[in-house]
């Protein structure tokens, strides 16, 4: 899932910083030909594209599709909604940042990837589930040393406790018989040792990170909100789509599961 978030650790056990998602009205009836501001749409001060390449196809495929549609054009970091030759949204957006990341025998790309996709499903309100390569991430960025904590067994810490999981919730217990529950909205760790938790428990889920929406396309990749308001127009994430909450409000009220997405 290739999305990017704020650290939540400074020392051992760091709360994520709030990041709650006001409940959107519905938004206004559509107008026909209606946009968002003033957008460029091609911009000339960027070289031209060599003519046999996968974007130029996709896009070329993209204008000459009929009915309803979404276009991705990564090289000016804007969405359009097309239906048929009329425009009916055009919206900034934050694209992936195109590096790597490696660790141990695993490489994460973090480009978004064109070519033509769907949008599979939609969810309000959607909790981000971190990939590996975030806790990679937080562990180099912060001078950490990675592990994984097993489900089954849990993990024997320094001071005689172990963490173990009981339920969806990770907790400390103790050799005296205390169990203790550490914050779903921490992460876990300890010392010099950031602990990956495992899938389906509630640390291992953050709330806010992708907005009041989320388009998912397949693969991990998604077009959704972020709190990161800023990082629009930028190459940013680590693979996704993101938008400007009107914008995406706009978009998830009117574009149906099964639209095509083409990105070029």
């Amino acid at each position: 899932m290739l999305v990017g978030t704020a650290s939540r650790i400074v020392v051992l056990l760091v709360a994520l910083p709030a990041a709650a998602t006001a409940q959107l009205a519905d938004p206004p009836p559509l107008l026909p030909g209606e946009v968002l501001g003033e957008v460029k749409l091609f911009d000339e001060s960027l070289p031209p594209e060599p003519e046999d390449t996968l974007s130029s196809r996709v896009r070329a495929e993209a204008h000459a599709a009929d009915g309803s549609r979404i276009l991705i054009s990564l090289r000016e970091r804007l969405l359009l909604w097309m239906d048929g030759t009329d425009t009916l949204r055009i919206a900034p957006i934050a694209i992936g940042k195109g590096s790597r990341l490696h660790h141990e025998d695993q490489v994460w790309d973090f480009s978004t990837p064109r070519g033509v996709r769907r949008v599979v499903s939609k969810q309000e309100n959607p909790a981000w589930v971190p990939p590996d390569w975030h806790y990679v991430e937080l562990a180099r960025d912060s001078g950490l040393v990675l592990l994984q904590l097993p489900a089954d067994t849990g993990a024997l810490l320094l001071d005689g406790s172990r963490l173990v999981v009981r339920g969806d919730r990770i907790g400390r217990a103790y050799p005296d018989g205390r169990f203790e529950l550490l914050p779903a909205d921490q992460e876990v760790a300890f010392g010099d040792t950031l602990f990956i938790p495992p899938h389906g428990t509630a640390n291992r889920r953050i709330e806010g990170e992708l907005g009041a929406y989320k388009l998912d396309l397949g693969d991990g990749y998604m077009i959704h909100g972020t709190p990161h308001k800023t990082s629009i127009g930028n190459a940013s994430t680590h693979g996704c789509i993101r938008m400007r909450d009107g914008d995406l409000e706009f978009l998830y009220y009117r574009v149906p599961v099964g639209t095509a997405v083409y990105i070029y």
